[in-house]
């Protein structure tokens, strides 16, 4: 599947990053930016004309994305043994720990 084709909210995990040429410079910015093998990807938002551009968030650090450079990035289903309630997001992560003083 490609993360073009994710539903809002859906939460996959990248497979690889396709070149469309050799040394495709799209392709390799997206690997550079963390869509790399393993990395858990979400859909956050849709543009509102056609659905794009996608804003996609990879760790937390979010995206935008046009379909067609979503398109290069393969993504397989999220895995069941951490369902996606589960992942922290900017939103859902528990707050740091604060050390106290001595």
């Amino acid at each position: 599947m490609r993360l073009s084709e994710l539903s809002r909210r859906a939460t996959a995990v990248v497979d690889h990053v396709e070149d469309r040429e050799p040394a495709d410079p799209i392709s390799q910015r997206l690997r550079e930016l963390g869509f790399v093998t393993g990395e858990e990807v979400r859909v956050v938002a849709v543009g509102p004309f056609g659905g794009d551009p996608l804003v996609v968030q990879v760790g937390f650090t979010r995206f935008a994305l046009r379909r067609q450079e979503a398109a290069r990035v393969r993504v397989r289903a999220e895995s069941a043994t951490q369902p996606a309630a589960a992942i922290a997001t900017p939103e859902t992560a528990p707050p740091a720990k604060v050390r106290e003083a001595a």
